[in-house]
C-alpha cells in the first residue's frame, strides 16, 4: 500500500527539520548515492505520473480509477519531499512536473530500472477498455519492480542510506511498492477488472 499523503506530509517536515534546523554536526551525512537515488526516483515517480494521467480516458473501471488516484496522490507527494530533501541537501532537485506537456517518453530517458520504453508508452496511449487495462497493470507492476531494484542497490551501495531519512524513505518505498504490485497483480485477474 502506498503512504497515505499524511505520513508523506509529516515525512517532509520532518526532513526539513532535519535538513535545515539541526546543526550539520548532527546529521549524517548523505552519500553521492543517497543524492543520485533521490534524483532518480524523482523522474521514476514523473513516469509514474505520465501513466496514470491515461487512466481517465482510457478505463472503464472504478477500481482503476481508484488506483490512478493513490498512485498519483502519492508520487507526488513523495516527489515534493525528495526535492525538499534534495534542496536542503544543496543539490540539484529536478522537476519534471513543471513540463508535464512532454513527450511520453521523455522521462524514459535515463533507463533505470523498471522505467516503460518509448514503445511501451505509446502502446498504453492508444489503448483503451480492458486492454489498455491490462497494459496498465503490467507496465506499473514492471515500473514498481524498477523502483524496488533501486531501493536495493541503494542498500548495496558501501555507505548508502546512513542517513535516517534516506534510510526511512527508501524503506517505505519498499515496504509500499510491494503492497503496490500484490494489489495490481490481484487486479489482473479478469473479475477484479469489472
Amino acid at each position: 500500500m502506498l503512504a497515505p499523503p499524511r505520513l508523506i506530509q509529516t515525512l517532509a517536515v520532518a526532513l526539513v527539520a532535519a535538513g535545515v534546523a539541526m546543526p550539520l554536526a548532527a546529521q549524517t551525512p548523505a552519500a553521492a548515492a543517497d543524492v543520485a537515488f533521490m534524483q532518480g526516483m524523482i523522474a521514476h515517480h514523473a513516469q509514474a505520473i505520465d501513466m496514470v494521467a491515461l487512466i481517465a480516458q482510457r478505463t472503464t473501471t472504478k477500481a482503476m480509477r481508484a488506483l490512478g488516484e493513490r498512485i498519483n496522490v502519492s508520487q507526488k507527494d513523495e516527489i515534493l519531499m525528495m526535492q525538499t530533501w534534495l534542496r536542503a541537501q544543496h543539490q540539484d532537485a529536478p522537476d519534471p512536473l513543471a513540463h508535464m506537456d512532454m513527450d511520453m517518453g521523455d522521462h524514459a530517458m535515463a533507463m533505470m530500472p523498471g522505467m516503460l520504453t518509448k514503445a511501451q508508452m505509446d502502446a498504453l496511449a492508444t489503448a483503451k477498455g480492458v486492454a489498455f487495462d491490462r497494459l496498465f497493470l503490467a507496465g506499473m507492476i514492471q515500473h514498481h519492480t524498477g523502483a524496488l531494484t533501486m531501493v536495493r542497490e541503494l542498500f548495496a551501495t558501501t555507505g548508502a542510506a546512513q542517513n535516517t531519512a534516506i534510510f526511512r524513505f527508501a524503506s517505505d518505498v519498499d515496504a509500499d511498492q510491494r503492497a503496490e504490485i500484490a494489489r495490481m497483480r490481484a487486479m489482473l485477474n479478469p473479475m477484479h477488472l469489472k
